[in-house]
């Protein structure tokens, strides 16, 4: 059992203060000699003794993980999952081991995605025969250099004096507030600043960007999208600035286990009646695939993706997906709708 010795110094110090400070002046005297021994002590550097740096493996080699044959990722020694708590008590440096191992299997699926399915990797605004959006990268963080950080430090049109002031009133605040977190991760972060991309500083504004300059240029009729979780709010707020081009354009619409609510995002009627005709939700459900699923929105039918886990719906749903899209496009010039729930569960919408 590992024990952190620089904590149980300093409580017995704070809890010896505590006794000293009910004495005598004799006591009072030796309180303050304590305290000019703690004003003397860096705690910074004590508690820094025992704590890891900030620095990770570039390759998943060096993390000493690997994808096995079914694509899972395994530690190389162990065989385990990956464990997030790697350090007990160190939850920002296990954070930060995250999000470095993280940046690795992104590049490793996107080395997988143009191997394994024949994909280009292209930088916008080039085009795109197929187009896999990427709405989670919306800026890249750079660090800071010295004189940005002294810029907005330094931006107050106050007195010299009067800042100096409040800047040391702020000082002490913080480092008082901030103690705990030393305590847990005392090394210093760079600090850093949001660079975001022109016209795509958001899932939504690039789902437009995206649309506007390669989907709505397209010379393809049949436009079929597929839009998970945040994708979906992504699609319906896309629907509102462009309904009439998607109308046109778009056959038919498959989300999973999509966050999307056209209450708050104040979807108009003609958007949801068009939702409700041409979108089905496969959602994280335990029942079987395709069984219809209750909604209290007035939008599209949900229905069972067969899995419970959110991650694996758009992969358990895919069969019924393509279906759909197959149904639909059949169906485009006739009165007859692609339904891809399960018949003997299926409930009329209206009914819901």
């Amino acid at each position: 059992m590992h024990i952190d010795f620089t904590i149980l110094i300093l409580l017995t110090v704070w809890v010896r203060m505590a006794q000293l400070q009910q004495g005598g002046p004799d006591e009072k005297e030796k309180t303050t000699a304590l305290k000019d021994l703690l004003s003397r002590i860096d705690l910074d550097e004590l508690m820094k003794k025992d704590e890891p740096p900030l620095e990770f493996p570039d390759t998943l080699e060096g993390f000493e993980y690997i994808f096995n044959e079914k694509g899972q990722l395994r530690h190389a020694k162990t065989g385990e999952p990956f464990v997030f708590n790697y350090r007990e008590d160190l939850h920002r440096w296990n954070q930060k081991r995250y999000e470095a191992l993280g940046e690795i299997i992104t590049k490793y699926v996107y080395g997988l995605l143009e191997k394994e399915c024949h994909l280009k990797k292209v930088t916008l605004p080039e085009g795109y025969g197929v187009i896999v959006l990427n709405p989670n990268e919306n800026y890249i963080e750079v660090e800071k250099t010295k004189a940005q950080v002294h810029l907005s430090s330094d931006s107050s049109d106050e007195p010299a004096e009067k800042r100096e002031r409040k800047d040391k009133i702020q000082k002490e605040t913080k480092k008082r507030r901030d103690f705990y977190e030393k305590y847990r991760n005392p090394q210093k972060e760079k600090e850093t600043m949001q660079m975001y991309i022109r016209d795509n500083g958001s899932p939504e504004e690039h789902a437009i960007y995206v649309w506007d300059h390669f989907i709505s240029q397209s010379a393809a009729e049949n436009v079929f999208f597929v839009a998970h979780s945040y994708g979906g709010l992504a699609f319906v707020e896309l629907m509102i600035q462009r309904e009439a081009e998607v109308k046109n354009k778009v056959t038919a619409v498959a989300l999973t286990d999509s966050v999307h609510n056209v209450w708050h995002q104040e979807a108009g009627k003609t958007i949801r009646e068009w939702m409700r005709e041409n979108c089905f939700n496969w959602v994280s459900s335990s029942e079987p695939l395709d069984t219809a699923v209750e909604s209290m929105l007035p939008d599209c039918p949900r229905v069972s993706a067969g899995t419970e886990r959110h991650e694996l719906t758009s992969w358990k749903s895919f069969p019924s997906v393509f279906r759909f899209f197959s149904e639909a496009l059949e169906a485009k010039n006739s009165s007859v709708k692609p339904t891809p729930m399960r018949r003997s569960n299926r409930i009329k919408y209206e009914e819901l």
